[in-house]
């Protein structure tokens, strides 16, 4: 069911002050917090600044608002290639920001919350930077800035939260060169910096893992982006060891078709002889393979624990290739391993806890036997020992006309599945640009069958649990509805509020950003004014202040 507003009214400057003026003297109740469920009942948000309009109703309860709906909902914008943003090189700024901003818009707009960008597509940057180049995919050519000065990734950070949505930024994390690259390498690129430590593979450069000094480069990328920047999460996907060359196994979030990796033809080998030979000349033991995972295992580890030292609150999550090792696979599953082709031992990373949320890439079908949706989630669940966040990525850019296409139902099938699984909580599309062009309906039908309400992150409590304090608030009574005016208490940092208002027996819910704190409660289609609001503060991590009730004055 779609909601059907009256109006979408902003405050005027005049309702603003005078509900700021309240605040000097208000007086709430606060009410018992609200213990997390799995569920998300319905409701709706509408974007920061704009009135609240009335949606879904969640529960019938004249009481008591329930908890708060809890779920992450991100989708990838990939920058390599010119995939989904900026929709090709070398555009004006203003046509780069008009394009980020209608990315943004149409997230919100279907109750998204999160954002995964990719700001380090090879080895060069979309934002200013002292270790890596522009990159082409940006500007059109590695290295040249832009015309207007300015920065991406701040913008992207500005606008996100705005919005009320998180921005995770995207690493890939040893990847040098795209096969689509034109340009020639820049001066600054790690390939002209250091040689070396860069091999070709294919129609693509790689930093080999077994070079410390590539490792090392790597991490001081990711650490100067937490140092420097406002983001929410770091962010690597499935790219470690390269997918094999001559085999039609191939899949990420870049959206490469792949068929689980039956068939596969002879494999180029890497080309990393050099660092192999004087690991072994070093004195190492390790065989080949083993070798190659601990090389990776440990920039894992110092990604994340260096994450960690920067700032607590930012998390760290890594998508692998959705199938599991073959010596734990379920029965039936087959495919393509990246334990022994990627080199890639994500259940050894869940094991440790060297992740916040894991987003394997599951872009099968439920009804495909041999990589079923559920069957390769329920795996990964069984892996998580440690209860991090798994949340998995969706094809859902698989709606398209190819001979292996979704319908859009298929993606809101596997919504369900998440939904019907304890410890999961969330979700990725691949990619932002099947949203964007609404494939077959499946925007609607995401906005009218599964985010009918806004949503907040799951908590993460092994990165701190301490809840902020309640907020202050004010509201009265407008000819169109409820003004409200929010203020975060003493103490921790407020990233946003969380509010419930009731309309008859019904709450409907919403999510407002702390940057935008005063907002109109709109009445519903049939004239109703919201009798009753609940409030709550929310910090970066997802922890909830107790409720308070917000005194209504006319």
């Amino acid at each position: 069911m779609v909601f059907n507003a009256k109006k979408r009214l902003t405050l005027s400057a005049g309702v603003a002050a005078g509900l700021a003026a309240l605040l000097e003297g208000c007086s709430s109740t606060p009410t018992a917090p609200m213990p997390e469920t799995g569920t998300v009942p319905g409701g709706s948000a509408a974007p920061a600044g704009s009135p609240v309009p009335p949606s879904t109703p969640a529960v019938a309860n004249a009481n008591m608002p329930p908890p708060a709906p809890r779920e992450f909902r991100a989708a990838w914008v990939s920058t390599v290639a010119n995939i989904d943003w900026p929709s090709r090189s070398n555009l004006t700024t203003a046509r780069q920001q008009t394009e980020a901003l209608a990315i943004l818009d149409r997230a919100r707009a279907l109750n998204l919350n999160a954002i995964v960008l990719q700001v380090r597509p090879s080895a060069d940057a979309i934002y200013p930077s002292a270790l890596e180049p522009w990159s082409e995919f940006l500007t059109g050519q590695q290295g040249r800035a832009p015309a207007q000065p300015w920065d991406p990734l701040q913008f992207w950070i500005e606008q996100a939260h705005a919005r009320g949505m998180e921005l995770h930024a995207w690493f890939n994390p040893y990847r040098a060169r795209h096969a689509t690259a034109k340009s020639p390498l820049a001066a600054s690129h790690i390939g002209r910096t250091q040689p070396d430590v860069v091999k070709p593979y294919g129609r693509y450069l790689w930093m080999d893992p077994g070079e410390a000094a590539a490792s090392q480069h790597t991490l001081d990328v990711v650490l100067d982006v937490v140092r420097r920047y406002d983001i929410d999460g770091v962010h690597i996907d499935d790219y470690f060891y390269p997918y094999p060359i001559d085999t039609p196994n191939a899949a990420g979030p870049e959206g490469v078709a792949l068929d689980g990796g039956v068939g596969a033809k002879q494999e180029l080998e890497f080309p990393d002889q050099a660092s192999w030979q004087r690991y072994l000349l070093g004195g190492g033991t390790l065989d080949r393979a083993h070798w190659r995972r601990q090389n990776v295992n440990s920039l894992i580890e110092a990604m994340y624990l260096g994450i960690r030292k920067e700032k607590s609150w930012v998390r760290f999550g890594i998508s692998p290739f959705g199938i599991g090792r073959p010596d734990r696979r379920p029965a039936g599953i087959i495919g393509f391993s990246q334990y022994d082709k990627l080199y890639a031992d994500a259940e050894l990373w869940l094991a440790n806890g060297w992740l916040d949320y894991l987003a394997p890439q599951l872009y099968w079908p439920v009804s495909q036997a041999p990589q079923a949706f559920d069957v390769l989630l329920d795996y990964w669940l069984a892996q998580n020992t440690r209860a991090r966040h798994v949340w998995p990525g969706l094809y859902t850019s698989r709606i398209d006309n190819s001979a292996k296409a979704f319908a859009p139902e298929e993606i809101v099938k596997q919504i369900s599945v998440t939904r019907s699984r304890n410890g999961v909580r969330g979700h990725l599309h691949f990619s932002i640009a099947a949203l964007m062009e609404n494939r077959k309906g499946i925007a609607d039908q995401l906005k009218a069958q599964a985010y009918q309400s806004a949503a907040l992150t799951p908590a993460t409590p092994w990165l701190g649990a301490d809840a902020p304090t309640a907020p202050q608030a004010a509201a009265r009574r407008e000819s169109n509805g409820v003004a409200l005016k929010l203020a975060a208490g003493s103490g921790k940092p407020v990233a946003q509020y969380a509010i419930w208002s009731r309309y008859g027996n019904e709450w409907r819910f919403a999510v407002a950003p702390a940057s935008r704190p005063v907002l109109l409660l709109a009445d519903d289609a049939a004239g109703g004014a919201a009798q009753a609001v609940v409030v709550s503060a929310v910090d970066r991590l997802g922890n909830e202040s107790e409720r308070i009730n917000v005194n209504l004055r006319s």
